[in-house]
């Protein structure tokens, strides 16, 4: 594999600002119009979000991830896609890669909710 170049440095200030959480993904389903998109359902302990990701052609099954925690950027504004309001972001590692994508998720279970960072 090529490594892609460090990304330009940011401030710690600026870090602090993303607000990455760990939430249970407790549905996936079909976004209509879309090729490419799965809307998350996931729990974040004290709420629920809609989340879209780009992860329909990059997995043979996009349900597998069913039950699991991941993490999440909770603090981005609402985007409308397809149809649909993705209300934060999945991370996953491996797609901007070109590798097989997988979860960045904690590595024992956490409270849905609890921050990183």
């Amino acid at each position: 594999m090529e490594h892609a170049p460090i990304k330009d440095e940011i401030t710690f200030d600026d870090f602090a600002k993303i607000d990455i959480r760990v939430g249970l993904i407790v549905e996936v389903s079909e976004v209509a119009k879309s090729d490419k998109l799965m809307k998350l359902t996931v729990d974040f302990g004290d709420h629920q979000r809609s989340i879209l990701a780009g992860i329909k052609q990059e997995r043979e099954n996009p349900k597998e991830i069913e039950g699991k925690q991941a993490l999440f950027v909770v603090n981005l504004p609402e985007r409308k896609m397809a149809g649909e309001v993705s209300q934060g972001m999945l991370f996953d590692i491996g797609y901007e890669d070109k590798l097989q994508p997988c979860l960045a998720c904690p590595e024992n279970e956490m409270p849905n909710g609890a921050r990183a960072g």
